[in-house]
């Protein structure tokens, strides 16, 4: 298969550090599950990880993770190409599977992932003020005291995004962060994160399907089929014939609902 390392505009200029994936394979018994994936992601950007379903995204977010054996190497470098020791990785899951019922408020789930006091003897005032700047920095804290079962798709993951920034990591992981999610919520959660990126310099990998989302937000996008097929920036890689070919039943699904909808496909 065709393989493009390209580096990443801004590549030599990065401030902080990167991540780079060289060669890197995983197998489960004789299956090969990814195999020679090479790409950096780099501070200051949002790169996006896109595939069709069992190209092996999540397992490599889960290599990343430290959550997987691998082959190959995942350094974290800093500007200097040194060794980064021990970088702060935040995540952000597809969805977290709780029992709706469960008398638990935002502030209470927040607390407990940040001391070790049991939330049912109390919430200090030190604590709550910690878990409120937090949630603000998501424009969340109005939902201190919500229930967690009240939540919506979209407030759930902004409180999901506020955990995965306590404290400020150097890479955050976003794994299918807006599925399901409602148009106002997707809106809201991503203006956020752009906002963070910005703010903070910190590199972002973000798992999605949904390709205008990525378009739209994306600075780098991998194209991956258990290997990397493509790398660019996005139009780059919508526009390849690599991703015509992985996606060509999608695409011309869409041309079709476009037609007859009057609507120009824009992949």
């Amino acid at each position: 298969m065709k393989k493009n390392n390209a580096k990443a505009p801004g590549a030599d200029a990065c401030g902080l550090c990167r991540i780079e994936l060289d060669h890197v394979g995983v197998t489960a018994g004789a299956d090969v599950l990814v195999q020679d994936v090479s790409f950096h992601i780099h501070c200051g950007q949002l790169t996006a990880l896109v595939g069709p379903n069992g190209a092996g995204k999540t397992t490599l977010v889960q290599a990343i993770l430290g959550q997987r054996p691998h082959t190959g190497t995942i350094r974290h470098v800093d500007a200097d190409s040194h060794d980064f020791p021990a970088p702060r990785i935040g995540y952000v899951p597809q969805q977290l599977p709780f029992d709706r019922e469960m008398p638990l408020t935002v502030c209470d789930l927040m607390a407990a992932s940040l001391t070790r006091r049991p939330v049912w003897t109390g919430v200090s005032k030190a604590v709550r003020e910690q878990v409120h700047t937090a949630l603000d920095e998501t424009q969340a804290a109005k939902l201190i005291d919500k229930r967690l079962g009240a939540l919506s798709g979209g407030e759930l993951q902004r409180v999901l995004l506020a955990m995965a920034l306590t404290p400020v990591p150097d890479l955050l992981v976003l794994d299918e962060p807006v599925s399901g999610v409602d148009q106002n919520g997707l809106s809201l959660f991503l203006q956020t994160v752009s906002a963070l990126r910005n703010t903070h310099h910190m590199a972002i990998l973000m798992v999605s399907h949904d390709w205008e989302l990525v378009r739209r937000y994306a600075d780098w996008v991998v194209l991956v089929q258990q290997t990397v097929l493509k790398q660019g920036a996005p139009d780059e890689v919508f526009s390849s014939p690599e991703f015509a070919n992985i996606f060509r039943g999608e695409i011309n699904r869409s041309l079709e609902r476009d037609a007859s909808a009057g609507v120009p496909f824009k992949p």
